[in-house]
């Protein structure tokens, strides 16, 4: 738990270091932002390794937090190093946060849901291109709600305070858009990968994950269709985004999160 708090403390701290540097004119000190998130990531890195990786002939515990945690820990990293070339500033405090969260929930509540990964590699692709399109399509749903903010600072008479912090509309809908490709590719291979691997993807305790992440799918090509072929962007795009963004989460944590909270609860 030391390590836990101390990971979480970096993390909120991060976020801190962020949001107060909005508000000043030279904007967020980033050398300390990094330094401390570079903290928190590598802690971060310690309690995955030491809470997923337990003993190779027991198997792996890839409970709902781990997986979580993990999902948040991808993000984070991303995020952070896309922060040197991509407008993302206003995103890095809800990601660092939401991780430190995550990272604190999985120490106070511990849970176990030990799966042999080791000697299924097929099983281990499958679930890496899953959380791979997860946190790429998470990321796309976060540059969707920077979208629809920038979309409404820019319809208001008087600037905000954060309004010089607000990178260019354009850039960020390009980043959206390519994100939604790369994620949809992921996720068509996850998908893909699933009906090769697993033995039947809509068995009683697959078909619901399966279902969600199939219509999750269909949105993210419809939406990149519609973009490609007839220039579709603004508000559906945005809530779509959302929406898709949300049916994976479902699909993802959903049974997960009632199996082992509630029902253990």
């Amino acid at each position: 738990m030391l390590i836990v708090s101390i990971c979480f403390i970096f993390y909120m701290l991060t976020s801190g270091i962020i949001v107060t540097g909005m508000f000043r004119e030279k904007g967020p000190n980033k050398l300390a932002a990094i330094m401390t998130v570079s903290v928190a990531i590598g802690l971060h890195m310690l309690i995955l390794s030491s809470g997923i990786l337990i003993e190779p002939e027991t198997g792996q515990n890839m409970s709902m937090l781990n997986v979580a945690s993990l999902v948040g820990w991808l993000i984070s990293v991303t995020m952070l190093l896309a922060s040197f070339r991509l407008p993302n500033t206003i995103l890095l405090p809800v990601v660092y946060s939401f991780t430190g969260l995550l990272v604190l929930l999985n120490g106070l509540i511990p849970n176990a849901h030990v799966m042999q990964i080791s000697v299924k590699p097929n099983l281990l692709i499958h679930i890496g291109l899953a959380l791979f399109a997860y946190a790429c399509l998470a990321i796309a749903s976060l540059y969707a709600v920077q979208l629809s903010y920038i979309n409404l600072r820019l319809k208001e008479k008087n600037a905000s305070l954060l309004h010089s912090s607000l990178p260019p509309l354009m850039a960020v809908e390009n980043i959206l858009f390519k994100l939604l490709l790369v994620g949809t590719v992921l996720l068509t291979l996850s998908l893909v990968s699933g009906f090769m691997f697993l033995d039947n993807m809509f068995a009683t305790e697959q078909a619901h994950k399966t279902v969600l992440s199939l219509l999750a799918w269909g949105l993210y090509s419809v939406i990149l269709m519609g973009h490609s072929m007839f220039g579709w962007r603004g508000k559906p795009v945005i809530w779509s985004t959302i929406v898709g963004g949300i049916l994976l989460t479902l699909a993802y944590f959903g049974s997960r999160f009632v199996r082992e909270v509630i029902l253990n609860a």
